[in-house]
């Protein structure tokens, strides 16, 4: 019989009477996932999706690599199916895992019986084919309790089945059960990673990157779009808004006192990624602001910065140090794009002296030289939408 895959499903099997749902989202999302790698048929049963090639020209192994992408699932092994007999369940052991069993120094055997009229216990499974293998391996110590290598079984309602070690899913809920948001995305390291912590908990994401040509280049605007695809191999495919911000941040240094630049940028930006957010069904904005980090990140500036939305404002990154956010940004594969040197809208004219605290008050009069709504209303007459995909080419 074919290899197949077997993909735990997480959190969501302590869902309740909207379990289904979760379930049917999930099944449809690897469903998609899969064909791109030919032919798979895809099912659940018992907390569990199964991923099984249909025909030789599958591609096997792009799809197990896909398969530790996809929100939803705990752990995920590749394994052999086989007819439930003691027998077929020992010949599989040797023919799929013989060769690793050989190179470990110990070894013992695992088994669930989640089939009760298979005749045999879970430990009574374990233990005949771990005499038996003991036989046929006797330079492989058992050892039940710290083994270098350990043989699972597994007898379900259709098969038995056998596989090494799991490894870990993407954890998470399906992409599409937790709305839809939209992530200011800018070149940096740590919105690409909240676009990528917002999607784990099955939230569709849309992007929103302000881009300031001449003052920014096409490099800046293509590393955008690359972070965005590094991070649709999570989320599957997303439209990335790229808005012209050039007149409203030269307005801004032409009008503003220096001290509230950035702040006042920060507003233009919130309000015209609601409007944004607003035109394409996303209930939120998620930005990748992290408290204390830089001036504009402190409580006041923060609030004074999210005041002028109506939609919430969820920030995954809040509380993380910088660490952390680079550990997953590595993890993810953002981190080598995110540091390459072109420049991004945030730094163009940066205030010497930011102001730390301001109130809402101060902001609001360093506003009062703009028309705020006709510059609003023209950045959105040219917004630029991008449809990115994992499968597209890298853009840098």
């Amino acid at each position: 019989m074919n290899e197949i895959f077997l993909l735990k499903l997480g959190e969501i099997v302590l869902k309740g009477q909207n379990k289904r749902q979760f379930e049917n989202t999930l099944r449809q999302n690897i469903r998609r996932r899969m064909r791109h790698f030919g032919n798979f048929d895809v099912y659940l049963m018992q907390s569990t999706v199964y991923v099984e090639p249909m025909d030789e020209e599958a591609d096997v192994d792009g799809a197990w690599e896909a398969c530790h992408s996809i929100f939803g699932v705990v752990s995920i092994c590749r394994c052999r199916p086989c007819a439930k007999d003691m027998d077929s369940i020992y010949q599989a052991v040797e023919e799929y895992l013989g060769e690793e069993l050989d190179m470990a120094a110990s070894f013992k055997v695992e088994s669930k019986r989640s089939d009760k009229r298979f005749p045999l216990t879970s430990i009574g499974i374990s233990q005949e084919i771990g005499g038996r293998l003991a036989e046929a391996h006797p330079n492989v110590a058992v050892d039940v309790h710290n083994p270098a290598y350990t043989v699972y079984v597994e007898v379900r309602d259709l098969s038995a089945y056998v596989h090494g070690p799991a490894e870990p899913g993407a954890g998470g809920l399906p992409t599409g059960v937790g709305g839809r948001a939209a992530v200011l995305l800018s070149g940096g390291i740590d919105s690409p990673v909240a676009a990528y912590m917002i999607a784990k908990r099955g939230v569709e994401i849309e992007c929103v990157h302000f881009f300031s040509y001449p003052y920014t280049s096409e490099q800046a605007k293509a590393k955008v779009l690359e972070l965005a695809r590094l991070v649709t191999k999570y989320c599957g495919r997303m439209t990335v808004n790229i808005v012209g911000f050039t007149k409203i941040q030269e307005a801004i240094r032409d009008h503003c006192p220096e001290e509230y630049f950035t702040l006042v940028m920060r507003r233009f930006m919130m309000r015209i990624s609601e409007q944004i957010a607003r035109q394409d069904g996303c209930k939120c904005l998620v930005t990748g602001e992290n408290l204390g980090q830089v001036a504009s990140q402190t409580m006041e500036a923060m609030g004074v910065t999210g005041a002028v939305v109506e939609l919430p404002v969820f920030m995954p990154l809040v509380g993380m140090d910088k660490e952390e956010i680079v550990t997953i940004a590595r993890r993810i594969g953002t981190f080598e794009t995110s540091t390459l040197p072109y420049e991004d809208c945030c730094t163009v004219f940066t205030p010497k002296h930011p102001k730390t605290k301001p109130t809402k008050r101060q902001v609001e009069e360093a506003e009062s030289a703009f028309d705020v709504e006709t510059l609003i209303a023209e950045a959105m007459e040219n917004i630029e939408k991008v449809t990115i995909r994992y499968e597209d080419e890298p853009i840098l």
